[in-house]
């Protein structure tokens, strides 16, 4: 995520290109945990709740229109993200924007639109449908790789680098999709196509304790 978080999602939309993902390079076991969270490091957690919740509401309903079963697997795999989110809100104390919020509401006004926007590319074909799954997946790993430069706090970094793991496992399966029905190779639409590459070229991944 970036000063302004959002920002970064939209960005996506434009298909910009980002920095490489290996520019975070801080160890989150060179960290400790702290009793208290920077600005930044709040900022960052209370977006990255709602943003998993937008990868899972629309996966969710984009599994409702298209009957495709990566995502209703994907969506299952986001909410043990949401989950693992809500348990640093409750550890630092923070109020759970997500709380009380169905699929498709937000709290932040800005996701509550970019939700509409990704389900009204996501409703034209199943192709598109698929596309928008790579977009999520490129832009949580964007945000998140921002997310643990600024973090100061391992246990931060230490979920972080889950999703982070979960994000290219998620990659790799709508990559993996896109190119069985397009007989192509998967067009990167975020991050730089090396970095893509790199990721879909490459094993499923072992994340966390699974």
């Amino acid at each position: 995520m970036f000063a302004k978080p959002l920002s970064a999602f939209s960005l996506a939309l434009a298909l910009a290109v980002s920095a490489p993902l290996h520019a975070a390079s801080v160890s989150a076991t060179a960290k400790t945990t702290l009793s208290s969270l920077s600005t930044a490091e709040k900022s960052d957690l209370l977006f990255m709740r709602e943003e998993e919740k937008l990868a899972r509401d629309v996966y969710l309903t984009l599994y409702e229109t298209w009957g495709l079963p990566v995502f209703s697997n994907i969506a299952s795999s986001e909410q043990s993200h949401m989950d693992a989110v809500l348990k640093l809100l409750r550890t630092y104390r923070l109020t759970d924007p997500a709380a009380g919020k169905a699929i498709g509401e937000f709290s932040n006004s800005d996701l509550q639109s970019l939700y509409g926007t990704l389900m009204e590319k996501g409703r034209l074909s199943a192709l598109n449908a698929l596309q928008v799954g790579g977009i999520i997946e490129e832009t949580d790993m964007r945000d998140l790789v921002a997310a643990i430069e600024r973090a100061d706090n391992a246990d931060l970094d230490s979920t972080y680098e889950n999703l982070l793991c979960g994000s290219r496992n998620h990659l790799r399966a709508f990559a993996s999709t896109i190119e069985s029905m397009t007989r192509q190779p998967y067009t990167a639409q975020v991050i730089a196509q090396d970095e893509v590459d790199a990721i879909v070229s490459s094993p499923q991944e072992k994340c966390g304790d699974r």
